[in-house]
């Protein structure tokens, strides 16, 4: 049975295109079949001409369910892109990066050919990552409802005003504030928005949702990390008409008038992602944001490796004698220098 690879491009960006061309080459090479979205498959056309490679187009020659991976090349946006079309079908997604720092991407552009190599051998295991449930209530009716790999992001709708809030943690008030905004997000998320926000890193693995206002006038409106299965919750409150705006993973927006209300909890479903290296995640941080490390000497060796001497004896004085009510009366006092 042939093995389908889906590659999903950014080709509006002329060095995606040439990936794009490149990597359905080394994938036919490799005894895949590449698999293309019809649009963007014809961009590629536009430019280099008819392909002359057998390329197959999805939902033509080719159901999503019968992919066994899909190739992103492109930045983070672009993975986010291609989550919202695979995730429904539990295809895993392997990045490949042409952007800036592409937290999300596996490999590089120059690492190519050895990542179809990966892929043809089957040098990759995947992981899941975990996703969020949004929904948008208004005047006690739900008007909005998707789900976000990375973060729901409540922002202010008019740059000169700043919207006010009130956040929730398990149907609690927490506190309530002015600010820009409020990031509520994944683990996967916490390196992106949130993190510019000023928010903690969480590692991948770590189960738990991050709640991180932006420029907020208050002195108590810290990021939070919460439990997996806790239920956020931000209001627009309407002590002023201040409009704020929704939007998750940066791709799908809706208005938020004052009154509204955005509750976020774990979704059931998970994106996968292909990985074709078991690197630390400490070892991705440092390499994606060139993190200083010179000086670093290593954890210390285990004490089985350590040869030592004996450990010297340091002796030391014993206490002085304090002085007795005896003592006091007579006007002596103990010798200090008198062993016991």
């Amino acid at each position: 049975m042939s093995r389908r690879v889906l590659v999903l491009a950014h080709t509006g960006r002329e060095d995606s295109l040439r990936a794009a061309w490149d990597a359905c080459g080394q994938l036919h090479t490799s005894g895949l079949v590449p698999v293309m979205q019809k649009s963007e498959l014809d961009d590629i056309e536009r430019f280099y001409g008819i392909v002359d490679k057998p390329i197959e187009i999805l939902h033509e020659d080719v159901r999503l369910e019968d992919v066994e991976l899909g190739m992103v090349l492109g930045g983070d946006g672009t993975i986010l892109r291609a989550a919202e079309l695979v995730r429904n079908v539990d295809v895993p997604l392997l990045g490949v990066n042409l952007g800036h720092v592409g937290f999300l991407a596996e490999s590089e552009r120059a690492d190519l050919a050895q990542t179809v190599e990966w892929i043809a051998s089957r040098e990759y295991t995947v992981e899941e990552r975990m996703t969020i449930d949004v929904q948008v209530w208004v005047r006690g009716q739900k008007i909005w409802h998707t789900w976000a790999l990375n973060e729901a992001a409540i922002e202010k709708a008019e740059r000169e005003r700043m919207i006010e809030v009130v956040t929730e943690v398990d149907e609690r008030p927490l506190t309530s504030f002015g600010c820009d905004g409020v990031v509520m997000a994944t683990p996967t998320g916490s390196t992106a928005y949130a993190f510019s926000s000023g928010g903690p890193v969480v590692w991948p693995e770590v189960e738990a949702l991050v709640i991180v206002p932006i420029s907020a006038h208050a002195l108590f409106a810290k990021p939070l990390v919460v439990s997996p299965r806790s239920k956020l919750a931000v209001e627009i409150l309407t002590r002023t008409d201040a409009q704020g705006v929704l939007w998750c993973d940066g791709r799908r927006s809706v208005d938020l008038p004052p009154g509204a209300r955005v509750e976020v909890t774990r979704s059931s479903q998970s994106v996968r992602l292909a990985r074709t290296h078991q690197t630390p995640f400490s070892a991705r941080l440092v390499r994606k944001f060139e993190l200083p490390i010179h000086g670093w000497r290593g954890p210390a060796p285990r004490s089985s490796e350590i040869h030592t001497g004996p450990i010297p004896v340091v002796r030391t004085l014993k206490p002085s004698a304090l002085p007795t009510p005896q003592d006091v009366r007579s006007g002596g006092a103990a010798d200090p220098t008198k062993e016991m």
